[in-house]
């Protein structure tokens, strides 16, 4: 499986995080590899047998550390059990979500407990996740900055008020006339119709996958 970590609030060498993970995942097992990743965190992939609790042994070890961390909180993912070579960028994006959502001085959270679309997401290669969203939103991108329009936010507050044109309207703070115009110009430019269910879900993935 893969874990991701990051120590925050010292003023030391980022080789101290790498250090860090190392001595964490010597709890869990003696098969593990430990490098540190471009944004500053640092990705370990450790093989432990079934019967180890690899989140739990991992807060016991940051547990243990954490006197020794002064002022800095150190924050760990965890992905799900990675089954072959092909599924590691999977559970590597599982563990940075999962990092991500990691909160407190010395906070461990695995992928598998949390209950999120973005999960599902970080299985789905990098590059089709970007076509997905690039051919869902580029026309609305496209016309907003030709046009100075505002769709892709009017789209984003539709989907989050459930398609209630009256609450959208009102936190656009717009006329619902404006705001009937502004989705048909939407559903004009994807060729997609927001009274269906299944095209309302690719466009609220789309936008989450945009941030």
């Amino acid at each position: 499986m893969a874990v991701v970590a990051g120590l925050t609030g010292l003023r030391t060498p980022p080789d101290l995080t790498v250090a860090v993970l190392e001595e964490a995942l010597r709890a869990v097992s003696a098969h593990a590899a430990v490098t540190q990743l471009p944004d500053q965190t640092v990705l370990g992939l450790v093989t432990a047998p079934p019967e180890v609790d690899v989140p739990g042994a991992l807060r016991a070890a940051a547990d243990a550390l954490a006197p020794g961390l002064g002022t800095g909180r150190l924050s760990i993912g965890v992905s799900a059990p990675a089954t072959g070579v092909a599924t590691l960028p999977g559970a590597v994006a599982e563990a940075r979500h999962a990092h991500r959502s990691a909160h407190g001085r010395t906070a461990v959270v695995c992928s598998t407990e949390l209950a999120s679309h973005q999960l599902l997401l970080a299985r789905v290669p990098a590059d089709a996740r970007e076509a997905f969203r690039d051919r869902l939103l580029g026309p609305l991108i496209a016309y907003d900055r030709a046009h100075d329009a505002d769709l892709v936010r009017t789209l984003g507050e539709f989907l989050d008020c459930g398609g209630s044109w009256s609450r959208c309207a009102e936190r656009l703070h717009v006329h619902v006339n404006t705001l009937r115009y502004r989705i048909s110009r939407v559903e004009t430019l994807t060729g997609r119709d927001l009274t269906r269910f299944e095209d309302r879900v690719d466009f609220f993935l789309a936008l989450r996958l945009s941030r």
